[in-house]
């Protein structure tokens, strides 16, 4: 006999419906507790199926339960929402409506991560909190000196040795100079703090073949490939590349209805926020170094700005991901001496010893100029490549009735001035540069 356990998770109860034989009964509540977990689900059957909502607590209820039932579901709270909405809405009309859709096969779960997958999310996702708060101060002592007048600093950093002398030396009032020491003490502290996070980070992802592979991105450093497969945790639950943009909220969203043209609008910006700018901030780095690249971002930014085609190489960054973790290969245009020189660095991050002597390591040739040159070149080259097969194809269309349909349509908009065909026209390379 099949059981499905609904429970409506709070911060401190449960609200607990049992679905049964097509019919729901409520079974009271239960304490947020470990120990009150336990003794709820010794009182449980093996074959149950317990359903609960993703919360910040989720995970450990689902650990707790676990070991009791059948298997604990995670439900995806937005898709539940918009499935079984309801005008009546009590702990006890939410507990039952996740044990029924579970029931009846159309309950929204989420996948659920491993113990290593989990600890990396938490690891990236306090990194990415020091670092935002880090940035927070370093504006507020900026706002201090814009306001009392005093120009930008000459140096390449304000907060390093050279830059600190010069801040020391502004005339600015009592309290604002004590409140610039708070600032620059509390940025020593919590850079001790992403520094314990980096070497946690780093001795994670020494063994994580994934990570060591998506190290041969240009533009992709440690914080990043670790904040990706943080992410994806299995490459396998994604079906396809466009699966994984949609995962990070970097696809456009679409709207069409009939036979009108399709409007691509802002990304969708699903998933977590701090997972999506990964790929973007790979996508600025990738954008300065030469390559394929940075190619595909000149040719976006002079059609739709820098700030969109940022964008558009953080989704083919994910895309590359998809293919590259799904086929088991490295990037092609990879700098051997470059992932050298981040795999090195990775182990350094992770506490491994310096090796000194006169053996040249793997990241010899990154610190010989005319080595990094060399490779510089040879990126160089691809990009140029990539720029003249896009060009190509752009000028020069695949089939011929495309082309004679498109200088048909060029021809024709030029001599009518049609204003609707030339709206169609220009509708019609939105969309397909938005689809790239």
């Amino acid at each position: 006999m099949r059981r499905v356990i609904g429970i409506d998770v709070h911060r401190t109860f449960g609200e607990v419906m049992i679905w049964e034989n097509g019919l729901t009964r409520h079974e009271g509540r239960v304490e947020m507790t470990r120990t009150a977990l336990e003794g709820f689900g010794r009182q449980l059957l093996k074959t149950d199926e317990v359903v609960i909502e993703a919360t910040g607590n989720c995970m450990a209820v689902s650990r707790v339960l676990s070991p009791h039932v059948k298997r604990v579901v995670i439900a995806n709270p937005l898709q539940v929402k918009a499935i079984a909405h309801a005008h009546v809405k009590t702990d006890k009309v939410d507990a039952s409506t996740l044990a029924s859709l579970h029931a009846a096969g159309y309950l929204p779960e989420i996948w659920t991560p491993n113990a290593a997958t989990e600890r990396m999310r938490r690891l990236v996702a306090r990194r990415y909190q020091v670092v935002r708060h880090r940035t927070r101060i370093k504006n507020e002592v900026h706002a201090i000196l814009h306001a009392h007048l005093i120009p930008k600093c000459p140096h390449a950093d304000l907060f390093n040795k050279r830059g600190r002398d010069w801040l020391a030396r502004q005339p600015v009032p009592e309290d604002e100079r004590a409140a610039i020491t708070r600032h620059v003490r509390e940025l020593d502290r919590l850079g001790e703090d992403l520094a314990v996070l980096d070497r946690d980070i780093a001795q994670d992802a020494l063994d994580d073949e994934a990570i060591r592979r998506l190290l041969t991105i240009t533009g992709v450093n440690l914080a990043v490939a670790a904040g990706l497969m943080a992410a994806i945790g299995s490459i396998d639950r994604f079906s396809s590349s466009q699966k994984l943009v949609s995962y990070f909220g970097l696809n456009p969203r679409v709207r069409r209805s009939g036979p009108g043209a399709a409007h691509h609008g802002r990304i969708g910006k699903a998933g977590r926020s701090h997972a999506r700018a990964m790929p973007v901030e790979a996508a600025w780095a990738a954008a300065k170094a030469p390559g394929p690249l940075r190619a595909f971002f000149i040719r976006a930014r002079a059609r739709r700005g820098h700030q969109i085609a940022a964008v558009a190489v953080a989704r083919k960054l994910a895309t590359l991901c998809w293919h590259m973790l799904t086929r088991e290969e490295d990037y092609r245009w990879a700098r051997p001496s470059l992932v050298a020189h981040k795999r090195r660095s990775m182990e350094l991050a992770a506490g491994q010893l310096q090796k000194k002597g006169n053996r040249r390591g793997a990241t010899y040739a990154y610190n010989v100029k005319e080595m990094r040159h060399q490779e510089m070149q040879i990126a160089e080259r691809a990009q140029e490549s990539y720029a003249h097969f896009v060009a190509a194809w752009r000028s020069h269309p695949s089939t011929k009735g495309a082309c004679a349909a498109a200088s048909n349509r060029q021809e024709l908009n030029r001599l009518s001035g049609d204003a609707s065909s030339r709206r169609a026209t220009l509708r019609h390379e939105v969309g397909r540069t938005a689809e790239e």
